[in-house]
C-alpha cells in the first residue's frame, strides 16, 4: 500500500476535527512528504497526552500509541525533545475537554 504524503494526511485530519468542531492547530510543520506526525491532546485542565504512530509487532499494522501523558508542561517538554531529534516532525495540538482525538476513526490509521 502506498503511504500518504504527510501534508495531505495532516490536512485531512484537521478537516475531520473541524467537522466535529474540535479545535486543532499545527504547532510544528514537518516535512511535507515524509514527516512523521505527533498528536498532542490538550484537555484544557493542565493535563495533556501525546500520541505517535507505532507498529503492532503481532499484526504488522500501524496504530497510534501514547508517547506521554501528564501535566501539560511535561508533555510539551517531551514534544520539544522529539522535535530536536526529528526536525521533520509534524505536531498537531488538539484542544478538547473530552479528550477526543478521532485517531481511532477509519482512515486515520
Amino acid at each position: 500500500m502506498t503511504a500518504l504524503v504527510a501534508a495531505f494526511w495532516v490536512q485531512a485530519y484537521l478537516t475531520r476535527l473541524r467537522l466535529q468542531e474540535i479545535p486543532a492547530f499545527v504547532t510544528s510543520h514537518g516535512d511535507n512528504d515524509a514527516g512523521a506526525v505527533l498528536i498532542k491532546i490538550n484537555t484544557l485542565d493542565g493535563q495533556a497526552r501525546a500520541f505517535q504512530r507505532g507498529y503492532d509487532l503481532a499484526t504488522g499494522n500501524r496504530r497510534w500509541v501514547e508517547l506521554i501523558a501528564g501535566a501539560e508542561p511535561e508533555v510539551d517538554a517531551a514534544i520539544r525533545r522529539q522535535i530536536e531529534f526529528d526536525p521533520d516532525l509534524w505536531v498537531i495540538e488538539v484542544e478538547d475537554r473530552q479528550g477526543r482525538t478521532l485517531l481511532d476513526d477509519p482512515g486515520l490509521d
